[in-house]
């Protein structure tokens, strides 16, 4: 029976999510700013109800980005913590690929827009669809402003979900014209991660903690703050 347990805090959404074989728990909470004092005990939570410890998991997973800078920092270190001190292989998991994932469910052999705030007039999105149980990523992860989400499949409808919808009437009109559906209150969920990730843990592909990396994709954000100060 697979054990893994999955964090994500690459939003105002924190979501701790364990995998027991075919039964998933989640946690999920909206609470902006809070998630280094909500995330850790939420763990504890999550595992002391299910009679588990760090050590009896097979893997830890975690929302390795794009999103919020700090959050997705706090996952990964977190991840990182549990993983090493409990000798685990660890998953990093598309924030994009989860909310495409979800999407699917209500959607099935639609692709997906999956698009994040990325705050600056600028979003984080790639257009997916369904491989398998898994998401192939039919355009690359990327920065843009909105008026660059171009899907590059003419014609072809797409579900647009996540925070990023709310710049829909900035997008171009091609794009507008493709999205058939649109929910801006749509964020990353660990327990679609966790989803993913059991894909990820039976191929092998796993890393070290200290090899698991977030992914930022605009990794000069900090110092653009600066200079428009």
């Amino acid at each position: 029976m697979m054990r893994i347990l999955a964090l994500d805090t690459s939003s105002d959404a924190c979501s701790v999510a364990l995998m027991q074989g075919d039964a998933i728990l989640e946690d999920f909470r909206i609470e902006p700013r809070r998630h280094t004092h909500l995330l850790l005990p939420m763990v504890e939570q999550m595992l002391a109800e299910a009679g588990l410890s760090v050590q009896s998991l097979d893997a830890i997973a975690f929302g390795r980005g794009p999103g919020s800078f700090a959050g997705i920092r706090i996952a990964t270190g977190a991840a990182q913590g549990l993983a090493l001190a409990a000798d685990l292989p660890v998953v990093p998991v598309s924030t994009l690929s989860a909310i495409a994932l979800a999407a699917f469910a209500e959607h099935p052999g639609s692709r997906v827009l999956s698009v994040l705030d990325a705050r600056m007039d600028e979003v984080y999105w790639s257009v997916c669809q369904a491989r398998g149980e898994g998401v192939e990523l039919l355009q690359p992860e990327q920065v843009s402003a909105p008026q660059a989400v171009e899907l590059g499949t003419a014609g072809l409808p797409v579900i647009a979900r996540g925070t990023g919808v709310r710049y829909l009437d900035q997008f171009p009109q091609a794009t507008q014209l493709a999205v058939q559906h649109a929910a801006s209150e749509c964020y990353p969920h660990a327990a679609d991660m966790l989803k993913l990730a059991a894909i990820e843990l039976q191929a092998g592909r796993v890393f070290t903690p200290e090899a698991a990396q977030p992914v930022y994709l605009r990794d000069q954000v900090a110092w653009k703050k600066k200079d428009q100060q």
